[in-house]
């Protein structure tokens, strides 16, 4: 537990939200078989407002709903605060297929008879998880309806030809939603009434130096100010409609990082990584001529790691 709340005070969260998040994880024991959904995140969230705003919701028995552009890290921040309050995480990742039966659950014949197989909200309802709601705009009304009574002040779930179930009362519901996707469309009002929204900021100089440091701490000091360039770059150019976000993508840099640090050369990296995510020849073009001026092609990976 230390680890964590020294985490959330290096960024001068709020001590009194500290607190009381460590009598939460002491109040809601995890149950055995669900430890090995406790994980923590391959990378910490870096924003003291936005987690103060989550884990005072979060606190208050609230759900959440993260709303933004892409790479604004909605994903991480969910799955940091599954971390911070040391719950087990069950992910739902939405389409337009995603029908009631996944959520709550369908019949299956088991051991001669029939019972229910749980899905990932009944499960989370029944062990106090955080269940995690990627792209919850993706999916139609009548699929998410279902959810409307865990959401709401009755916290529980009624499913048809089973009993009622009360939530945990450590369970929690974070939802995550990108604009513009295909696919996506606008949240009915009554979902969106059962949130509480935070409007994800973009990544800054600040932000993007944090997680490019806590990733790769060997990097040389000249060639992290060019990758913070090169995707603040991009991200400016997308804002302006010059090109679509498939290129402002911090998944692609970090992969191209880590593909640099296994000696590859960072022209080629950045090019799997960030300039192939465009599918445009005249985007494609563009987006190149913005990794040439950062990432020069005489680069090898030692220009960008120490040794």
């Amino acid at each position: 537990m230390e680890h964590t709340l020294d985490f959330l005070r290096e960024q001068n969260v709020e001590e009194r939200l500290i607190r009381d998040v460590e009598l939460f994880r002491k109040s809601y024991a995890v149950e055995t078989e669900e430890e090995k959904r406790v994980t923590e995140p391959d990378m910490f969230f870096y924003g003291k407002e936005v987690l103060e705003m989550a884990i005072a919701a979060l606190l208050e028995g609230e759900n959440l709903l993260l709303t933004g552009a892409k790479a604004t890290g909605k994903n991480v921040l969910a799955e940091n605060l599954a971390w911070i309050f040391h719950r087990p995480v069950y992910n739902v990742s939405f389409h337009v297929n995603t029908n009631s039966g996944d959520l709550i659950g369908t019949d299956t014949f088991l051991d001669n008879e029939v019972q229910l197989r749980k899905g990932s909200i009944y499960r989370c309802a029944q062990y106090g998880g955080f269940g995690i709601l990627d792209e919850i705009n993706m999916a139609k009304n009548d699929a998410v309806s279902v959810l409307h009574a865990s959401l709401d002040y009755r916290r529980c779930i009624d499913v048809p030809g089973y009993d009622k179930i009360d939530m945990h009362p450590a369970a929690r519901f974070i939802g995550t939603m990108n604009y513009g996707y295909a696919g996506t469309k606008e949240l009915n009002e009554a979902l969106v009434s059962r949130f509480l929204v935070i409007d994800m900021p973009q990544q800054d100089e600040e932000t993007l130096q944090f997680i490019f440091r806590s990733k790769f701490p060997g990097m040389k000091e000249g060639a992290l100010k060019q990758w913070i360039g090169l995707f603040l770059d991009l991200q400016l150019k997308a804002q302006n409609g010059e090109i679509t976000t498939k290129a402002v993508d911090l998944r692609g840099i970090l992969g191209a990082q880590k593909a640099i640090r296994r000696g590859l050369k960072p022209a080629l990296a950045v090019k799997m990584g960030v300039v192939n995510k465009s599918f445009d020849v005249f985007e494609k073009e563009i987006v190149q001529d913005v990794v040439m001026t950062r990432i020069p092609k005489t680069w090898t990976a030692a220009d960008v790691f120490e040794d």
